[in-house]
């Protein structure tokens, strides 16, 4: 029994202070870090270096080279919340404005879930509760078959096929399908969701975003219409900012935002089966299949074959990307001009970015 209790005594210390076994040389394993986030209405921001990360320095500036090369203009990498690398091209700094384009849909998103959980709404009630009837050009008993979570999920039926699928007008929002029997990126059905907030909370959508969302995480940035459209505009660190948010769960530092797990989790998680690499207007990779903008095919594969298969990502027209992967506690911002297409959503870009970054991470 003494034996034992000696040999389980020195495990012990050994673990404490770290013996290992063979090569002397061999490098420890480095602790996980714990999460750090910025402070709020600062400029501070705390780094970590390649070099102490352990990853290969030497494809730091092909990276450079392959973003400027694909018309990039601001560029961040967070791991466990630290900037890694940021870089800036042409005349772009770190104090300009970028459209997020459809990456801000996650914005959206989250609010609906803040809404949710402070009782103004339900995603399984008709968005007509919200918006009052008389929205579109169905009738009210068609209205009544869409609820918010088919705004949330492209799968409100509605006509997609029009001159103008930006158009939120009575006469362009049509009756074409049943409800949840087929998913389409429509616009129009999810720009209602800022009329659907705003009547839910009493308030203006973006007064609301600012103060549950924005203003809690130190973000900058506007809300600002155009034409049909209500697009966010940002400097890239807001954007990043909202990015360690979600790679957190919905809570900054210890501070909840989006204080309801499941809806977090339905919201970054395969919503419907029409197309599984679609949450609550989050694009999902690892499944099996996926849609993409534009079109009513369904793909075979993943969404972006080099990324890990647990990332998120809001994915904006132009190539405007924000990378949340878990698994790597790392979030990753490109704004700038398409690279080489103008297509909505996921482009060949993310791809081809996945297989520059993995040269530097792996």
């Amino acid at each position: 029994m003494k034996t034992q209790f000696l040999i389980s005594g020195l495990f012990f210390i050994c673990c404490l202070i770290g013996c290992s076994k063979g090569n002397d040389d061999q490098a420890p394993i480095p602790p996980e870090e714990a999460m750090y986030f910025p402070p709020l209405n600062s400029d501070e921001w705390e780094t970590v270096s390649i070099e102490e990360l352990q990853w290969s320095s030497s494809a730091e500036q092909p990276l450079y080279d392959f973003l400027e090369a694909n018309k990039t203009e601001a560029f961040i990498l967070l791991k466990d919340g630290k900037i890694v690398l940021e870089k800036y091209f042409g005349s772009f700094n770190a104090t300009k404005n970028h459209t997020w384009n459809s990456a801000a849909k996650t914005l959206t998103a989250f609010t609906v879930g803040i809404a949710q959980k402070e009782r103004f709404l339900s995603i399984d009630n008709a968005s007509s509760d919200y918006m009052g009837t008389g929205w579109s050009s169905l009738t009210p008993e068609q209205e009544a078959q869409i609820t918010v979570k088919n705004h949330l999920t492209m799968t409100s039926g509605l006509d997609f096929t029009g001159e103008n699928s930006f158009c939120t007008d009575v006469e362009c929002l049509i009756y074409k399908d049943e409800p949840n029997s087929f998913w389409y990126y429509h616009n129009a059905a999810y720009t209602l969701l800022d009329n659907i907030i705003s009547g839910a909370v009493g308030q203006e959508y973006k007064e609301y975003f600012n103060e549950k969302v924005r203003d809690k995480i130190g973000m900058q940035g506007s809300w600002i219409k155009t034409g049909y459209l209500n697009l966010y505009f940002s400097n890239a660190r807001s954007m990043a900012r909202f990015g360690l948010l979600n790679l957190n769960k919905g809570t900054w530092d210890e501070t909840p935002i989006l204080d309801d797990p499941n809806y977090f989790t339905d919201m970054t998680t395969t919503s419907q089966e029409l197309n599984k690499s679609y949450g609550y207007l989050w694009w999902l990779n690892g499944k099996g299949s996926y849609r993409i903008p534009g079109s009513e095919e369904l793909f075979p594969g993943k969404l972006i074959p080099n990324a890990p298969d647990d990332l998120i990502a809001g994915l904006g027209a132009f190539d405007q990307k924000l990378y949340v992967v878990p698994s790597k506690g790392m979030v990753i911002i490109r704004m700038g001009d398409s690279a080489n297409e103008d297509e909505l959503g996921p482009t060949t870009f993310d791809n081809d970015f996945w297989e520059k970054l993995n040269d530097l991470i792996n």
